[in-house]
């Protein structure tokens, strides 16, 4: 396939590699182009406009930050009127799921497909390919797409469009509150004179265990909070989890206290930092260095 790549950061950059080594044809963008210029060592072609890259596409995938990026991406910098009929939009950013729905519509108009695919796994999956991906749109699409997605990991059709990012939010309000629970729990044991390290090897392999002690309460234990996925990231999620479930009348309490938590911890310099890095936030507030 041919297949444009718009947005070459933490994720796209990885995932762009792949489909190079996967042996499709790979163009690339980038607001800023230093970023995607390493790509062309590895096969891809990269270009100074976005509506230059999706000329030829089959596919565009996009990895961008925000539905209004998205939005201002796909049609004023020319890329939906740059594809040719026919070819398929697959935006694995993470957005609102009335944007999501409204660029489908968008995009039919002009005969073009479209799939809302947000990923779960962060950098580590888009490198090694075990990505989580939920995708929201019409079956026969996904279906002519999922070679291309199981490049990036394993793709699950959830529902009309829309439906894959409503798929994401449920995922970063989990992910975001277990950071919250245990960092909170690591904390508590600190405080109280036990060693994070050893709580945490203690706890592997009981009920409490999970993908997110493992990798986040490492990072914790380690003081590590190099950024994978942003805390900024995190709170835009919740953010938006909110507005949705603010949209459809559904009262998300525990969310609600989370999204204000991560706004804090923003709020006091650790916006740029993984969003494990609320440890920081939580352990500021116990007076713990």
């Amino acid at each position: 396939m041919k297949i444009a790549v718009l947005g070459i950061g933490f994720m796209g950059a990885p995932m762009a590699r792949r489909l190079c080594q996967a042996g499709h044809e790979v163009h690339v963008w980038n607001r800023t182009k230093a970023k995607a210029d390493p790509l062309a060592d590895f096969g891809a072609q990269v270009h100074l406009q976005a509506s230059d890259a999706v000329a030829q596409a089959d596919a565009v995938v996009c990895v961008l930050e925000s539905g209004e990026v998205v939005a201002h991406v796909l049609f004023d910098l020319g890329v939906a009127t740059a594809l040719r009929s026919g070819a398929t939009v697959v935006d694995l950013s993470s957005i609102k799921p009335e944007q999501a729905r409204d660029h489908a519509a968008r995009l039919s108009e002009i005969g073009i497909s479209h799939l809302d695919a947000p990923v779960s796994g962060g950098t580590l999956g888009a490198e090694s390919g075990t990505l989580a991906i939920m995708v929201g749109g019409k079956a026969a699409d996904f279906e002519r797409m999922r070679p291309l997605l199981e490049v990036f990991g394993r793709a699950t059709h959830v529902g009309p469009h829309g439906c894959g990012q409503l798929a994401k939010l449920a995922n970063q309000m989990i992910v975001g509150v277990t950071i919250g629970a245990v960092a909170e729990a690591l904390l508590l044991c600190k405080k109280g004179g036990a060693s994070m390290a050893k709580v945490k090897e203690a706890i592997t392999g009981g009920f409490a265990d999970s993908r997110i002690l493992q990798v986040h309460g490492q990072r914790m234990v380690e003081h590590n909070f190099n950024a994978h996925a942003r805390l900024s990231i995190q709170l835009k999620d919740l953010r938006n989890a909110l507005a949705t479930a603010n949209e459809i009348g559904f009262e998300a309490p525990i969310t609600t206290l989370f999204e204000s938590l991560y706004a804090q911890a923003a709020e006091h310099g650790l916006t740029d930092l993984d969003h494990s890095a609320l440890f920081l936030e939580l352990a500021s507030r116990n007076g713990i260095s």
